[in-house]
């Protein structure tokens, strides 16, 4: 198993850890689990929390002790009683079915329950699926199955209607902001990807992608440029903005970046210690919010979510986006 402190992941997935946690003290351990979140949710963590605590030998406080002779045979990953498979190429074959069947109904030379691990669940081919569910349907003993997938929908329904599931959030944003923080990605930079996406992998490409730079740069040097005048914002557009307008999803980045910016003046306007997208733009920010209303920043919202919509219409995107400027201007009294 690999290195993971119970601090993480209860940090990580609170909920599924309580649930878990409240499974094992009333000992109502089913036979099968369902674990599904999307990439970066810690699947494999909670996991492995789950299987360590119904193993360990002496649980304090509802966790692992982490240092019964259980708890250091998991981590040094030679425990007897547990098995774990992963797909043999692009699939999960009906002979790897076949061999954990084979070892789960095996008297163990272990005491105590029997758990396997089907990592990526969802790449089960047919047969091995077939398989796997006449073993669900008439489990051998204390067995239990811990299914692990970030795409649910692609499993069998009668497999998934024999396991209990257990459905991961999202990983909190300030978790994902400190691992990039911790990767050597400035603060300001971790704030915004942290608003695109929620896995790890694709923030750190994301923060190190020269035209995401740019495109961020762009979109705040037009949110000054509209606060001048409209000149200014129209000048802005045909000089920065132009080559974020050319593909359909550059420009809908721009746009949800753009959003992230008039939110982040409307979060200041509430509180002037509002977590922000863009928090090295925190005193300007404020400088806006302090000569803008409510309710034009509420238009000013709508007519940016209008524009997203307006690039769905095959519009000419420099236009649309002049219009855009045209309508936030009117919206606006700040100088």
């Amino acid at each position: 198993m690999e290195n993971w402190s119970i601090e993480e992941v209860e940090r990580l997935q609170p909920v599924a850890i309580k649930q878990i946690q409240s499974i094992v003290l009333k000992s109502r351990i089913g036979h099968a689990y369902i674990i599904e979140g999307a990439k970066g949710t810690g699947k494999t963590k909670v996991m492995q929390f789950f299987v360590q605590l119904i193993l360990c030998e002496n649980p304090t406080k509802n966790v692992p002790c982490e240092t019964c002779r259980s708890c250091k045979r998991l981590k040094s990953n030679n425990h007897l009683n547990l098995m774990q498979l992963e797909p043999d190429g692009q699939f999960i074959k009906r002979g790897q079915i076949d061999e954990l069947i084979h070892e789960m109904s095996k008297t163990s030379i272990e005491q105590g329950r029997k758990i396997y691990v089907i990592h990526h669940a969802d790449q089960l081919n047919a047969s091995a699926a077939n398989t796997l569910l006449k073993f669900l349907e008439e489990p051998q003993g204390e067995v239990t199955a811990i299914l692990l997938t970030d795409r649910m929908h692609a499993l069998i329904p009668t497999i998934r209607s024999r396991c209990q599931h257990l459905n991961l959030s999202a990983m909190p944003q300030s978790v994902l902001k400190q691992k990039l923080v911790d990767e050597g990605i400035t603060e300001s930079m971790a704030s915004t990807v942290c608003r695109m996406t929620n896995q790890v992998e694709e923030a750190i490409f994301l923060a190190k992608d020269e035209q995401f730079g740019l495109a961020r740069k762009s979109v705040l040097k037009l949110v000054e440029a509209s606060g001048k005048s409209v000149q200014d914002a129209l000048m802005c557009i045909h000089e920065d903005f132009a080559p974020l307008l050319k593909e359909k999803e550059q420009a809908e980045q721009a746009l949800d970046l753009l959003l992230f910016a008039y939110r982040d003046i409307v979060a200041i306007k509430a509180s002037p210690i509002a977590v922000c997208t863009y928090p090295d733009m925190s005193y300007y920010w404020n400088q806006v919010a302090l000569h803008t209303t409510y309710e034009q920043l509420s238009k000013q919202l709508e007519m940016i979510l209008h524009a997203k919509q307006n690039l769905h219409k095959n519009m000419n995107r420099t236009l649309m986006m002049e219009q855009l400027m045209l309508n936030l201007q009117e919206g606006s009294t700040f100088v």
